[in-house]
């Protein structure tokens, strides 16, 4: 019997998960990397999709409870995309620099953002439209955890 993964709460909203990724790439920005872009939109969303997918592989559980959605580039939480659509394909230069994220926590965000950051955003979308919770979901419509999951102890976590 599969545990129906959509009804543990996640530990974070994805936006709070959005604004360290964004303080984490400033960090990197300021004091070691001047050359590090800011992270778009498009970019964002496709690190919340790793991160959530690294977490749901690694701890059994949601890292957010935010649906994540397949839209034409790929997978999306729409509620993050509207905050931060302002931006359009620009890096986001405005977000909230006093997120608190427990030790474990911020050490699979930093792994991910080390495997998958590195990456643009477009390279970041084509990944996604090769990854089968994204194509065998229909467009707008959610991508389970439980995909999610299975793909991610199947590809990315050993």
């Amino acid at each position: 019997m599969t545990k129906d993964l959509n009804q543990d709460r996640g530990i974070y909203s994805a936006l709070d998960i959005a604004h360290w990724f964004l303080n984490y790439n400033y960090q990197l920005r300021e004091f070691e990397d001047e050359d590090t872009d800011n992270i778009s939109n498009l970019k964002l969303q496709k690190l919340l999709y790793y991160a959530q997918g690294c977490y749901l592989a690694l701890r059994d559980r949601a890292l957010f409870n935010d649906k994540i959605l397949a839209w034409k580039h790929g997978p999306v939480v729409e509620g993050v995309y509207y905050i931060f659509r302002k931006f359009g394909a620009d890096g986001i230069s405005e977000f909230d620099k006093n997120i608190e994220i427990d030790k474990d926590t911020e050490d699979i965000l930093i792994e991910v953002y080390n495997v998958f950051g590195k990456y643009s955003a477009w390279g970041l979308r084509e990944m996604t439209h090769n990854e089968t919770p994204w194509k065998s979901t229909k467009q707008s419509e959610e991508i389970s955890q439980e995909s999610i999951k299975e793909y991610f102890e199947e590809n990315y976590v050993s």
